[in-house]
């Protein structure tokens, strides 16, 4: 959420939104879809031509108008939505899988997703709304009461359609795709989700990278489904294995532009926690006593713009304030800091 370290963007940082089916690489395809007050804009479904039709990653958020700017976007390049075979879903948040339930339920497409994702899932059907419970629970831990009690206000009431929820046809796990005519690998990456997985395109050298590797932002890390259990310390291994892989690959997320290293990349993003974790231990030094996760992250700037913590709105608070606690766990688990319970508010000192 705040680092600006790396940057492959074009000058035109807003070109990846515009509409259409973009040609990326040999039989693949970008198509932005809007995300309507959403601050990421869009979402990338990346189109792959193969011997038996075409397969989508990433399906994208169900919306009214989703279908018709999809099929317009296919047209452009003499495809049809009824000939998607399957949907390989990077990760299980509503603006990747959603939609993808929806083409099934038209065209009988499959639906792939990473097998980490199945308690997140069961969890959605559970809760059955919008609630965002795991990082609610965190925020208050975190001694951030009222602003869980805010979000949970905003969301308890958001329309949300279970039938958007069904499971996939099938539990994805580190390996080749069955792609007619195309060499596509499933890479385990778990940390922004739980069960989150990365394509590498073999034939073409793309790294469908979801939100593991995004351009110029850090994707999110602790807004949870399931279980909270250390998820920085897992993005970290995860970007280990991809900063450590000698191939070269070119990023193609799913939000932003086409382009740049994943190795060079994935390095960025550990340097960034690095520093992220020496700027905490120093608020945490200079305010001697022990700290809240809440007064942490007011204490901390947010986004590339090095923005104060009451300037976020109030979802990206509570996303700062989950990223927090995820930091500070892990300098627990270090053995850099201590922490005790107050209240059900954890309290953490050097």
């Amino acid at each position: 959420m705040n680092d600006s370290t790396v940057d492959p963007a074009p000058a035109n940082r807003s070109a990846w939104l515009e509409p259409g089916c973009h040609p990326v690489a040999d039989g693949v395809f970008r198509i932005p879809l809007e995300l309507p007050q959403d601050g990421l804009r869009a979402v990338n479904v990346y189109v792959l031509e193969t011997d038996s039709g075409i397969a989508l990653i990433d399906g994208g958020w169900h919306r009214p108008d989703t279908h018709a700017a999809m099929a317009t976007a296919l047209s452009s390049i003499g495809r049809r939505p009824e000939e998607i075979t399957d949907v390989f879903v990077t990760h299980i948040h509503r603006d990747h899988y959603t939609f993808a339930v929806e083409l099934r339920r038209r065209y009988g497409c499959a639906i792939h997703l990473g097998a980490g994702e199945a308690h997140g899932l069961s969890e959605i059907r559970r809760i059955n709304c919008n609630v965002p419970e795991e990082s609610l629970i965190q925020a208050r831990r975190s001694g951030a009461h009222e602003l869980a009690d805010e979000v949970y206000r905003v969301t308890v009431d958001e329309p949300f359609d279970a039938t958007d929820w069904e499971d996939p046809d099938t539990w994805l796990h580190a390996g080749p795709l069955p792609l007619a005519g195309r060499h596509v690998e499933a890479v385990d990456t778990p940390g922004h989700t739980k069960g989150h997985i990365v394509f590498h395109d073999h034939d073409t050298g793309l790294s469908f990278t979801g939100d593991h590797i995004l351009p110029t932002i850090t994707p999110s890390i602790g807004f949870e489904l399931g279980t909270w259990d250390l998820p920085l310390a897992k993005l970290l291994a995860s970007l280990e294995l991809v900063a450590d892989d000698p191939t070269p690959r070119t990023i193609a997320p799913a939000h932003g532009n086409v382009g740049g290293s994943v190795r060079e990349r994935a390095r960025a993003l550990l340097d960034h926690h690095g520093r992220r974790f020496d700027e905490i231990l120093t608020v945490i030094g200079e305010e001697g006593g022990p700290l809240s996760g809440h007064r942490v992250a007011e204490r901390l700037l947010w986004t590339r713009h090095d923005r104060p913590f009451s300037t976020l709105d109030t979802f990206n608070q509570l996303i700062a304030v989950c990223e927090t606690m995820a930091h500070l766990d892990v300098l627990v688990t270090d053995g850099r800091l201590t922490a005790h319970t107050v209240d059900g508010v954890d309290l953490f000192r050097r």
